[in-house]
């Protein structure tokens, strides 16, 4: 073979080569364009957001594909290369890049996949556990993918994974029984919100702890703000593992219950009338009184000074059972004193002077 057809075969390979890199740029270029003009379009009707979300995030991955994919079609025509050299690292090469490209588009729809429904079905759910927990989700899902694409690399360039794994395993569980009180809370703040007992804005009170209102729900504690204005941060283990009451659940509405006595020389049944007709008038005049719920009136027990009894409201929250309560106690001692009903206080008598015990005095002894 002459010198210049060897030259003018190796130019041909290389026009080859160079022809069909440019090939899958076009492509590359065509398939961005494409995935843009779908995404947009797509992007314009609410019931295919989620689809134009994963076509843009993956447009960009797309066509690195078809450009790596070219460069590599295309050094397979260039000349001088030992094929049967060349074969074995060329897969490996291929290998790699197709392993990083498909890491890139499998996290990237998951993180669009995932956020789109954070954004849009979380938000109509009663419990906040998809917005907490679903984030977290989404970046360990992350980091497992690149972490086995990582892993299936090294077994491609030829480095043995076994003693890695091995190593990992020991690691993973050194680190999981130095880590267990946070994961312990982790795991407990995961129960905490999908028991969905509570959510943030509630009033809450732990059996023998704090109670204030839920300020934000972690992965590792719960902050409530108290009456006194300070935060406090639970673990999400205590919040598990103690009994809590929720005041704003399952409504947030609070029954109310004022107790009072009158003298034993009342009129039962006119105190029983005239409570109620307050009970009444507190309701229609207070904001933060239920006005569809009506009063209860009842006696309790005989007292040392009087006879007990109890009025039952229903407010429209906590903070307007407070109010409730001070306006009916109010109300009904104003009621009470123009209607002349007494209320006694406890008292004790002091009686003193000769109360006749001389006369079980027996006989004097003689002298």
């Amino acid at each position: 073979m002459s010198l210049d057809s060897i030259i003018d075969s190796s130019m041909a390979q290389r026009l080859i080569g160079a022809g069909i890199l440019i090939a899958f740029l076009l492509i590359s270029i065509v398939f961005l364009l494409v995935t843009k003009f779908l995404s947009r379009r797509l992007g314009s009707s609410k019931a295919h957001k989620l689809a134009a979300e994963i076509i843009k995030s993956i447009s960009y991955s797309g066509a690195l594909f078809f450009v790596v994919l070219g460069l590599l079609l295309a050094l397979t025509a260039l000349p001088d290369i030992d094929t049967k050299e060349w074969q074995n690292e060329y897969r490996k090469i291929a290998t790699i890049a197709f392993l990083i490209i498909g890491a890139r588009v499998l996290t990237n729809v998951l993180s669009v996949s995932i956020s789109w429904y954070v954004l849009n079905v979380a938000p109509r759910t009663t419990s906040k556990f998809d917005d907490t927990i679903l984030p977290i989700i989404r970046r360990f899902l992350s980091v497992a993918i690149y972490l086995i694409g990582g892993l299936i690399i090294l077994d491609t360039l030829g480095v043995s994974i076994s003693p890695l794994l091995g190593g990992l395993g020991i690691t993973g569980l050194a680190v999981a029984l130095a880590l267990q009180p946070t994961l312990s809370n982790f795991f407990s703040g995961a129960y905490v919100l999908s028991e969905g007992m509570i959510s943030v804005g509630d009033y809450i009170e732990l059996q023998g702890g704090p109670a204030g209102y839920v300020v934000n729900i972690g992965w590792r504690s719960t902050r409530i703000r108290t009456w006194l204005n300070n935060y406090v941060l639970i673990p999400n283990s205590k919040m598990s593992d103690t009994i809590l009451t929720n005041y704003s659940g399952p409504d947030p509405k609070i029954n109310t219950i004022v107790t009072c006595g009158v003298s034993y020389d009342s009129d039962l049944e006119e105190v029983n009338r005239i409570a109620l007709e307050v009970a009444h008038d507190v309701i229609n005049s207070s904001n933060f009184a239920v006005k569809t719920e009506a009063p209860w009136f009842g006696y309790d027990k005989f007292g040392d000074s009087n006879v007990e009894f109890w009025i039952y409201l229903q407010a429209r929250d906590r903070i307007g059972s407070f109010m409730l309560t001070s306006d009916l106690i109010k109300s009904l001692h104003a009621r009470f004193a123009q209607e002349t009903i007494e209320i006694n206080y406890p008292v004790r008598k002091i009686i003193s002077g000769d109360l006749g015990l001389a006369n079980l005095e027996g006989p004097k002894p003689a002298i």
